[in-house]
């Protein structure tokens, strides 16, 4: 008969631990700007606690060098995120609690640095604005960002809070002010998200300002609030309903249609038909948040893509929860409710 095993026995060694089989290590960086230190570690060392809180390492600062300890994975995360924190300083770019924690969502993909540049050979992926300079804050956005430069009709698909919009608006003022085209037109569909809100007193901006807030937000945030308050009395900027596009040829407009979901294919098709000389155009939508009568088969915003998708000259950029760039419990909320939905 076989001898029964004994942990005792030298011959037979117990499984390993999971808890053994994690490395740990250290890792110390130096900053050569000393006066970037304040900044780079946040009020009360803010900006490493957050760091460490949610990479699972140990940080300590004493003077220009940062210690940086744990397991072995996290510690080399933490040291490209506090890199590209100081980074971002550097280059005189904002440094909050939403830009770290989209430099650590983004630390799982291979090379921080690789996400933000883009390829080695190629140049950095940003947009300048009047009063920012916006890098990629999700690996989704870098493809993006280079289609907003380059392509004539993008469709950008996904959940709220990856950046569709916004960067939309931030790449049209940017070529608003370098003169690639002289107008800005930011629209939408008046559809109630399942909510009523009743009569609204008022002339017609007055009415439709509501469902557009979020396209204001987003320009005033790239340009100095007088500057939008004259582009829009001038009509350099317009911000309207889709409805008043009908009968119209938009040339030399940088053209942004939000909440795309929530058109009808025959608004759809009068809308990408208003396309001019020099013109680009944007839809952003998420086909999962429809809220027009009959739902997803009524949808102007899938029957498009279904029927222009891989045609030249037309870019379809699609991002995931992973790509919500807003507080990290939003990317888990979006999470929840897809997975439910599936």
């Amino acid at each position: 008969m076989g001898r029964r095993p004994n942990s005792a026995d030298p011959a037979i060694s117990p499984p390993p631990s999971p808890q053994r089989e994690i490395r740990r290590a250290k890792a110390e960086l130096s900053f050569d700007d000393q006066s970037l230190l304040v900044p780079l570690f946040g009020q009360f060392d803010a900006n490493l606690v957050q760091v460490e809180n949610r990479l699972g390492v140990f940080i300590s600062a004493r003077g220009d060098k940062v210690l940086i300890e744990g397991p072995e994975d996290s510690v080399a995360r933490a040291r490209d995120v506090l890199q590209a924190m100081y980074g971002r300083l550097a280059r005189g770019e904002e440094l909050d609690s939403g830009a770290i924690e989209s430099l650590i969502a983004m630390s799982n993909e291979p090379t921080l640095e690789g996400i933000i540049s883009g390829e080695s050979d190629g140049p950095p992926v940003m947009i300048r604005t009047r009063r920012k300079t916006i890098v990629p804050r999700s690996a989704g956005q870098i493809p993006y960002m280079r289609q907003l430069a380059r392509d004539e009709l993008i469709f950008a698909l996904g959940p709220a809070g990856t950046g569709k919009t916004y960067l939309a608006v931030a790449q049209a003022v940017s070529q608003l002010i370098t003169g690639s085209v002289q107008r800005l037109i930011l629209s939408r569909p008046a559809v109630e998200a399942g909510e009523k809100i009743g009569f609204l007193p008022g002339d017609m901006k007055e009415k439709v300002d509501p469902y557009l807030r979020p396209l204001y937000d987003a320009l005033y945030d790239c340009m100095p609030p007088e500057q939008v308050e004259r582009h829009l009395i001038s009509g350099v900027i317009e911000v309207a309903p889709i409805a008043f596009m009908r009968g119209r040829t938009l040339a030399d407009a940088f053209v942004i249609l939000d909440e795309a979901q929530n058109t009808t294919r025959e608004q759809m098709k009068m809308f990408l038909t208003r396309f001019g000389q020099n013109s680009r155009m944007v839809v952003c939508g998420d086909p999962k948040q429809v809220d027009i009568p009959g739902g997803d088969a009524m949808s102007g915003l899938a029957d498009a893509i279904g029927r222009l998708e891989g045609l030249e000259g037309i870019a379809v950029s699609r991002f995931t929860a992973a790509d919500v760039v807003r507080h990290p419990i939003v990317g888990r909320i979006v999470e929840a409710y897809e997975g439910k939905d599936a």
